[in-house]
């Protein structure tokens, strides 16, 4: 299997610093693309709020795509942006005061399996626990653990010592799992 552009012109660059070896932005955003959704979508940005904030990323990673490195860092360079733009727009005084809504409420179908119920259920806590991380316990637990990326890339991407990485992971890790304790003990 042939390496994809992108992943070839990084890996020049990686080599020989000096290259000229342009990267295709085109395909950086193709092959990027729902990774930023779905992480801004992670982080805490409305579903109505997210392409304008996708937008910002892409405009942000278009000027400074010269400066990515290597392959491995391409994809902790993009989430870095994506973090700082999605922790940008929660803090902005609109989306703290505005309560937009997508669309209208649909009528509720009966779920045709228990899984789907309990499957739902869990996202919506999941959604609603990461709410109440503060940035960096939420950037540090979406990053390793739902995008599964090495919690070294994790440090690189949020600017942090990888000690402090782990230390933040594991207190998000508490946060999350004491959230759903307390829910399975209030459904019993």
């Amino acid at each position: 299997m042939r390496p994809l552009p992108i992943v070839t012109a990084l890996r020049e660059r990686q080599e020989d610093p000096e290259s000229d070896v342009p990267l295709d932005f085109r395909q950086v955003f193709e092959e990027y693309g729902r990774y930023v959704w779905r992480v801004l979508r992670r982080m805490g940005v409305r579903e109505s709020d997210v392409p304008d904030v996708a937008q910002e990323v892409f405009m942000i990673l278009r000027r400074k795509l010269d400066r990515v490195a290597g392959p491995g860092s391409l994809r902790a360079f993009i989430y870095g942006i994506a973090v700082r733009e999605a922790s940008g727009h929660r803090r902005s005084a609109r989306v703290r005061h505005e309560m937009v809504t997508d669309a209208p409420p649909e009528r509720t179908v009966d779920a045709a399996q228990h899984s789907d119920v309990e499957r739902t259920e869990a996202l919506r806590l999941l959604r609603a626990t990461l709410e109440l991380l503060d940035d960096d316990k939420r950037a540090v637990f979406v990053l390793y653990e739902l995008e599964e990326l090495e919690m070294r890339e994790v440090a690189e991407a949020i600017g942090c010592p990888i000690q402090t990485a782990y230390s933040r992971l594991h207190a998000a890790r508490a946060a999350v799992s004491h959230a759903f304790e307390r829910i399975e003990r209030s459904a019993r």
